[in-house]
């Protein structure tokens, strides 16, 4: 006997089903080998079709590479490979900054900037964070901005203003605009982006009746100068008392310096240019110019509040819609995008980023939503920063640059507990993630109440009031509710009831300890102011739709426990805690009912206080 045969024998009984030399077997990998790859090929691709890795085929009047591949049994593409490239160069070019326009086809004409870095090897290009020192040059027109200027951080503000407020395009749509760092939007042609400095435009005012009778008046330089200072204004009077991440009286220095005293700013920079540590600077700000998105984005602010006589006109055309405000939200997010505040950490970029974040659509069913994008931005240059930690902050010697900070980091850390329980997110941050403490803020003493020294600020007078802490213990709830709730495995299986008690607790004792300090009193008739009022109408709203939200969960995952006795087809009164469910669900019923009726009646109430704040 043949020992193979006894080997395999001895191994497996069955070995006729596994013997290779079967036909069948045989067939079975033959068909196998079909349904795989076939065998590479030799490379026997020309030189120049080898180097640029595609197949070789024949070059039409080419004699010497047809003579080559020919000899191989192989006709060249290496046509169509030029071809290709010659697509992707030219579509490179038009995302590169252009510095010249085609309304100035003088080779000597460049942008302010782009020939010293352009003649300049050596020079790298400077980012956003870097100094920039301005030249003055020539203007095309003296109604807009020319397109071929980048607008960069340290552009000067009369600049940022003729960009912001330039004549929309001729498809009413901003996002065909030009980008206003000089790079070209993709989806844009050249045909629908209007060449700002292009002169004798006979469409310059025709382009601005889309923003009303009076949008011509934009054209005008001194009358962009004074609209902005308005919108500006209305931005500290409504805005600033809600989100008071700036300094209102060093902006308007900041902002009268640049727009009326060029020659000094234009100094400034050339003395002081920032440094990589400019963000946590101890020296006075008094005289630094403004960052060009926070002009933008301050100025898209008030535009949303104004009772301009320009911007009702153009609410009148516009069926109660305002194009001119939505058209400075856009550039003004446009231009944060292109400075990279999203992406390069700085103090000025946490603010223009927390600015931003509730001026942009937060709907989830809109699909040009940003959903939180800048207030994560945000969170990562705080981070970054690390002003999360004590120890940074303790550090920053200008006590109005560590108070502004400690605000847009409450502000952030508030935001992303609400945003990820309202929009069933997981939140970015939690409890163990920073160290620093809260405002101290004790009462104003007699002495500068008799006096005329200036007031506390708005987010010092909520402080006091304790706003601050009590928006920070409902935040800590609201993110255990977030990681809680919106999880798939308590999709698929429901709501644990020791989840559900652990909450109702937390909310209780929020209720019992914060409520009657930072809430709406019955009183209606004691003294209010605007902060006041908001922040007491907003404190007793955020609290009442954390009961609505626990209810819509309950209601759309049901409790665990009662779940997995359906599932089994057993009747849930076998339930040992049973009554205490049903006690839990009945609890949070009643309160997310009574939340939404204090809520519809918190609108009626704030509309009284807001005409008794007026009067």
């Amino acid at each position: 006997m043949d020992p193979n045969q006894n080997g395999a024998s001895g191994a497996r009984p069955n070995s006729q089903a596994f013997n290779l030399t079967s036909p069948a077997l045989q067939n079975q990998i033959h068909e196998l080998a079909k349904t795989l790859p076939p065998p590479r090929k030799q490379n026997t691709a020309c030189d120049a079709c080898r180097a640029r890795k595609v197949k070789c085929h024949q070059i039409p009047g080419q004699d010497k590479v047809r003579q080559h591949c020919l000899s191989k049994n192989y006709p060249c593409t290496h046509h169509i490979q030029q071809a290709t490239s010659e697509k992707k160069r030219n579509a490179a070019a038009h995302k590169r900054p252009r510095t010249l326009s085609a309304s100035h086809p003088n080779p000597s004409f460049t942008a302010p900037g782009a020939s010293r870095h352009s003649s300049d090897p050596s020079v790298s290009h400077p980012s956003s964070s870097n100094s920039y020192h301005p030249q003055p040059a020539p203007r095309s027109s003296p109604g807009v901005y020319p397109q071929q200027y980048p607008i960069t951080v340290q552009t000067p503000t009369k600049d940022v203003l003729a960009y912001l407020f330039a004549p929309p395009d001729s498809s009413n749509s901003a996002s065909n605009r030009g980008s206003p760092t000089g790079h070209t939007n993709g989806n844009a042609s050249p045909s629908h982006v209007r060449p700002y400095g292009a002169p004798g435009q006979s469409y310059m005012f025709g382009g601005y009746a889309d923003w009303g009778e009076l949008g011509m008046r934009l054209a005008d330089e001194s009358f962009r100068v004074e609209f902005a200072l308005d919108l500006v204004e209305v931005f500290f009077q409504i805005v600033h008392t809600r989100l008071p991440l700036l300094n209102p009286a060093q902006f308007r220095a900041r902002l009268h310096l640049s727009l009326y005293s060029p020659t000094a700013h234009r100094e400034h920079l050339s003395q002081s240019p920032p440094g990589p540590s400019s963000s946590h600077s101890p020296k006075p700000t008094a005289n630094k110019p403004l960052h060009s998105a926070l002009v933008a984005t301050v100025v898209a602010w008030g535009a949303k509040f104004s009772e301009h006589p320009l911007l009702i006109a153009d609410r009148k055309r516009n069926s109660n819609q305002s194009l001119l405000a939505k058209a400075l939200i856009h550039r003004a997010r446009s231009l944060a995008e292109d400075l990279k505040v999203h992406r390069i950490p700085s103090a000025d970029h946490v603010v223009i980023a927390l600015l931003i974040e509730p001026l942009q659509s937060q709907r989830l069913d809109e699909s040009n939503g940003f959903h939180g994008f800048w207030l994560m931005s945000a969170i990562r240059l705080l981070l970054d920063l690390q002003i999360n930690h004590k120890s940074v902050m303790s550090n920053i010697e200008d006590p109005e640059a560590r108070g502004t900070m400690i605000f847009a980091w409450w502000m952030a850390c508030l935001a992303d507990a609400y945003r990820s329980v309202y929009y069933r997110r997981k939140p970015m941050l939690d409890d163990d993630d920073y160290d620093i403490d809260f405002y101290t803020v004790g009462p104003v003493p007699p002495d500068i109440i008799e006096s005329h020294a200036p007031q506390p600020s708005p987010r010092e007078q909520l402080e006091f009031l304790g706003y601050y802490r009590a928006a920070h213990a409902l935040a800590r709830i609201a993110r255990q509710m977030a990681r809680q709730l919106w999880r798939p495995a308590t999709e698929s299986d429901g709501v644990p009831h020791d989840v559900l008690r652990i909450i109702v607790t937390q909310l209780v004792d929020w209720r019992d300890e914060h409520l009657q300090h930072v809430g709406v009193p019955s009183n209606f008739e004691a003294e209010w102011d605007f902060v006041s009022a908001v922040s007491a109408c907003a404190s007793d709203a955020t609290y009442h739709i954390m009961w609505i939200i626990l209810f819509n969960a309950l209601d759309d995952f049901g409790v665990r426990e009662i779940n997995d006795l359906t599932r089994s087809g057993s009747p849930e009164m076998l339930l040992p805690n049973h009554s205490q469910i049903e006690s839990t669900k009945k609890q949070i019923m009643d309160e997310a009912l009574h939340g939404a009726l204090r809520i519809a009646g918190l609108v009626i109430h704030l509309a009284l206080l807001f005409d008794k704040c007026i009067s």
